[in-house]
């Protein structure tokens, strides 16, 4: 991959490569776009085949960050980080200090918070060495976990969807796949089964299933079954790009509406499937965007119920998108991105004017 013409076509400011010799870090920052304000997303660590799929994912996720921002009314840019490795063999306090270190280089231009494979005590590491850290407990005012509120916007994200394309406002009795049982999908079954819906789970961790399965009585099923269940509503939670070539034609879902980040491998391609296929999709970046909500609050002074508040929202905005799609005739991610577009494009004329205004002032003094 041609790392410089990968970032200049889809729109990143700057991307970062991060290095440290002591502790082997590894690590690539991308900014997307900071129109809205400075990029905040979350560090994501994993052990990915090779460098290129590592930022090929972190260019994907902070441009969904900017989108994810833009369409939940936040004042925030869209920005990520990935550390290259396993989670298992390589983390330590010294790695996430010298991955600190550098998110303290940048200014304040990126924020960092948790994501897969990175939790609060990891965050309190990076927040040794920078204070652009969300998502941390140890300092007041600190949200610590956002998965509860994400999965609280998915929920509502899941009744929207379900409202819209099945004409239900609630999911009592229906049934719902959960692809991931991690920290967001736990907590989404929570809610899914105070709601009375009826819970499938499926997870390469088959501790984290039984326990769903002893909790909620979620029925367990295995990684192609997900695919190929006959449900309402099927809400990946795990990684993304499961929407492709190979799990399409098992799909019997009326609705995909979950938490995993870039869940379509190719947007405009499997986007227009599903459209034809009449399969209503909650874009990812919409729909997840309550743990972004979260720790932004975290930034103005947090309040929990202020957080969830506004995490429940996300039904009014996936309306409004999906209205948007039947009234183009688009692809639900494709309304979504225009629906972002617009209010980035607004700004970012405001910005220019302002700008010009000053520089013509300045010219006059």
């Amino acid at each position: 991959m041609n790392s410089f013409a990968k970032q200049v076509e889809m729109g990143h400011e700057q991307v970062v490569f991060c290095h440290d010799r002591a502790t082997g870090l590894k690590a690539v920052i991308a900014i997307h776009d900071t129109t809205l304000g400075p990029a905040l997303g979350g560090t994501r660590m994993w052990d990915y085949a090779n460098e290129s799929d590592a930022l090929f994912d972190v260019l994907r996720l902070s441009r969904g960050m900017t989108y994810k921002a833009a369409c939940a009314g936040l004042n925030l840019g869209g920005g990520k980080a990935v550390i290259i490795g396993d989670a298992k063999k390589i983390k330590s306090e010294a790695l996430f200090r010298a991955f600190g270190r550098f998110v303290n280089s940048l200014g304040g231009r990126y924020i960092t918070a948790e994501d897969v494979n990175v939790n609060v005590n990891d965050m309190e590491w990076c927040a040794s060495e920078t204070n652009y850290v969300t998502g941390i407990s140890s300092r007041p005012g600190g949200s610590g976990d956002p998965s509860p509120v994400t999965a609280w916007g998915v929920f509502h994200g899941i009744k929207a969807a379900a409202r819209h394309r099945l004409g239900k406002d609630s999911l009592k009795g229906m049934k719902v796949a959960v692809q991931g049982a991690g920290a967001v999908g736990k907590y989404l079954c929570g809610y899914l089964s105070e709601e009375g819906a009826q819970i499938f789970i499926s997870d390469i961790d088959s501790v984290k299933t039984k326990a769903m399965a002893d909790k909620f009585g979620a029925k367990i099923l295995d990684g192609q079954q997900i695919f190929s269940a006959d449900v309402d509503v099927f809400a990946p939670c795990a990684l993304g790009a499961i929407i492709n070539d190979e799990t399409l034609p098992m799909l019997k879902c009326p609705i995909i509406a979950g938490g995993a980040n870039n869940q379509l491998l190719d947007e405009n391609k499997h986007g227009n499937i599903l459209k034809d296929k009449k399969i209503l999709y909650a874009p990812d970046y919409v729909i997840n965007a309550g743990g972004l909500i979260n720790v932004y609050n975290e930034l103005r002074g947090y309040n929990a119920e202020v957080a969830r508040k506004q995490a429940a929202s996300i039904y009014n905005t996936l309306l409004q998108v999906f209205e948007d799609a039947d009234k183009q005739g688009i692809s639900t991610h494709a309304a979504s991105n225009i629906f972002a577009e617009r209010r980035i494009s607004a700004v970012r004329a405001v910005t220019a004017f302002k700008h010009t205004y000053d520089n013509q002032s300045w010219i006059r003094r």
